[in-house]
């Protein structure tokens, strides 16, 4: 049974960066496309990034596009989120998350979660 988990989230001022990663283990993920969600209180999950499973391919949420670049090291099994130029509307929770195929934004194709880290960014 695969599992994922995350790390990096913390508190950061505004316009400051942060990098999160996602450590997956009990299974290889190297054939899967990988996801970061976010999700805020009272809020659904929202896509944030993804990532093919070969990491050519990457999409970004028009919300972080510029900002966040998404990475994978498939030989460490870890897919990294770099977010720059931190915004007060970018603290949540940060769940990665993997799929067979191709990259989605709908989260509920998504097979495997992590527990998520928060990231926290004061004005």
């Amino acid at each position: 049974q695969g599992r994922l988990v995350e790390s990096g989230g913390g508190l950061v001022e505004a316009g400051g960066s942060l990098r999160l990663s996602c450590a997956a283990s009990g299974r290889t993920f190297s054939s899967y496309a990988m996801g970061w969600f976010r999700q805020a209180p009272g809020k659904e999950h929202e896509f944030v990034a993804g990532i093919s499973w070969s990491g050519g391919s990457t999409v970004y949420a028009d919300s972080v596009k510029g900002r966040f670049t998404i990475s994978r090291d498939n030989a460490k099994n870890t897919v990294y989120l770099q977010m720059n130029s931190l915004k007060p509307e970018d603290m949540a929770a940060y769940y990665c998350a993997a799929k067979s195929g191709t990259i989605s934004r709908n989260s509920r194709l998504y097979d495997y979660w992590g527990q998520g880290t928060q990231v926290t960014v004061s004005s």
